[in-house]
């Protein structure tokens, strides 16, 4: 396997001043900051059960589990008594608006995650739901919903019945991870995984206002990997997230997860590698970092682990690395990254996923700059925990991470992304774990905006909100 190694990686806890820094901002442009403004409950008794070491309500990887649309914004959530809920809001307002869409979470498995999309083309949101590995449930609300929140009144029948198809289009019988994306020219997207973890093939699917198309599959699952230990002949690629620039290019990191054990040293996770891909025809035509093609959604050229070119970041299965993380652009369009595993110096063998992600794990700033070339930064921030950390970027491009527990670092543009620091450590909110990101918000009115859910015990419901905090204006 080719493997393309990062050019500069930062130590932990470096700090360097604007004045030394060779960062992109201009010397006016402010540093990171928050400041907490509220929050908002959305349901004081909402489902609890913990599997996957996550909650369906807070799965991370989940896009959009809560979003902002033209002044409102929306949320997604199962209830104590299973019925899937959306909820809306004025941009900042305090009460919530909530509709039953008529499903009801059909199986205790914190993949089962609800998603929201908006086909701005015709103004309606989209959401999928309870699907792991199996079929999926679908909803859409009527054309011109979200184009005028103030004038048409949130009920249930503003949405279509629940449907095992994507109004007749099937996919596929075994269906997971979910992602909607807007395209540029109004248009939405379906991202998901066709088969199941260790054996599936990333999907296409888009909606054009007046029908869904499947576009087809577009990354393989067959080749060999070797490492040091051993072999594989099957996995999957994890996406980080599938995210369009405002140039229209739509950039995708992902991770490996390879089927056959062997490949590791003890009883960690067979994730391996940091990869990058991108797509400038609306993911028709897949390219690696230097432009070659690499895969043709629908074809037969599959996105493939021998594919030379596609590693931004080599990491064998030894240190217990996280799929489906995070990833942002930049007011240029360059991608960024978080990536989170335990690094060597803890030595070069995990043997407990959890356990050892929870004592020594680290989260990493992965981006191109502006030269074009990668670089890599530690964030000095403990995980103190197996889950993920999520990324968003403000109108100045200093880079913020929310950890698990709702903690908050962020780092400048101006330095370089070198001096990460804590901002906020997460205090009163009693936050579970993963949080749920609104990377919608940012861009719309400068403020960070995440879901989270209570810690609690068993099956006993507890409370899930909304907290906001303002970024630099």
């Amino acid at each position: 396997m080719h493997r393309r190694t990062l050019l500069a990686a930062a130590l932990a806890g470096a700090v360097v001043t604007p004045a030394l820094a060779s960062g992109t901002a201009r010397a006016a442009d402010p540093g990171p900051s928050v400041t907490r403004t509220g929050t908002t409950t959305l349901d004081g008794q909402a489902i609890f059960f913990v599997s996957y070491d996550g909650l369906v309500n807070n799965n991370a990887f989940q896009k959009n589990g809560l979003l902002t649309y033209k002044g409102y914004q929306y949320a997604v959530w199962y209830t104590a008594d299973r019925n899937a809920v959306v909820g809306r809001r004025v941009l900042g307002g305090s009460t919530w608006s909530t509709v039953k869409v008529g499903h009801t979470l059909k199986a205790s498995d914190s993949h089962n995650v609800i998603s929201m999309g908006v086909s701005e083309v015709d103004g309606r949101l989209h959401l999928t739901m309870d699907s792991h590995s199996d079929g999926f449930t679908y909803v859409k609300s009527v054309a011109g919903l979200m184009d005028d929140p103030a004038g048409l009144s949130w009920t249930a029948s503003r949405f279509g019945a629940p449907r095992a198809t994507l109004d007749g289009v099937a996919l596929t019988s075994q269906f997971t991870y979910p992602q909607f994306v807007s395209t540029p020219d109004g248009r939405l997207q379906l991202s998901y995984r066709a088969a199941v973890s260790g054996n599936g093939r990333n999907a296409l699917a888009e909606y054009d206002g007046t029908k869904w198309t499947d576009l087809g599959e577009w990354s393989g699952s067959t080749g060999t990997y070797t490492s040091e230990h051993g072999s594989s002949t099957a996995r999957n690629m994890y996406l980080h997230g599938i995210d369009y620039d405002r140039n229209g290019r739509l950039h995708s990191f992902f991770t490996w997860r390879e089927q056959n054990g062997a490949v590791m040293c003890d009883g960690g996770i067979t994730n391996h590698d940091t990869g990058y891909v991108y797509s400038d025809d609306r993911g028709r035509t897949w390219r690696n970092d230097a432009g070659t093609v690499v895969g043709v959604t629908g074809g037969s050229d599959k996105v493939s682990v021998t594919d030379a070119g596609l590693v931004i970041d080599p990491l064998d299965p030894d240190h217990s690395l996280m799929n489906q993380e995070s990833q942002f652009t930049d007011s240029a369009g360059r991608p960024h990254a978080i990536i989170s595993y335990v690094p060597g110096r803890f030595g070069q063998c995990t043997t407990n996923y959890v356990a050892d992600r929870t004592a020594n794990g680290r989260a990493f700033h992965v981006r191109k700059n502006a030269s074009g070339t990668w670089q890599k930064t530690e964030i000095p921030v403990p995980l103190n925990s197996s889950q993920r950390t999520k990324l968003i970027l403000d109108r100045y491009d200093n880079a913020y991470a929310v950890f698990p527990f709702g903690r908050i670092a962020a780092a400048s543009a101006a330095s370089g992304y070198t001096d990460w620091r804590i901002l906020f450590d997460g205090s009163g909110l009693n936050a579970f774990g993963e949080v749920v990101i609104d990377e919608t918000r940012v861009a719309q009115d400068g403020a960070l905006s995440f879901m989270y859910q209570e810690k609690s015990s068993g099956t006993t419901p507890s409370a899930l909100h909304v907290t906001d905090f303002r970024l630099p204006a």
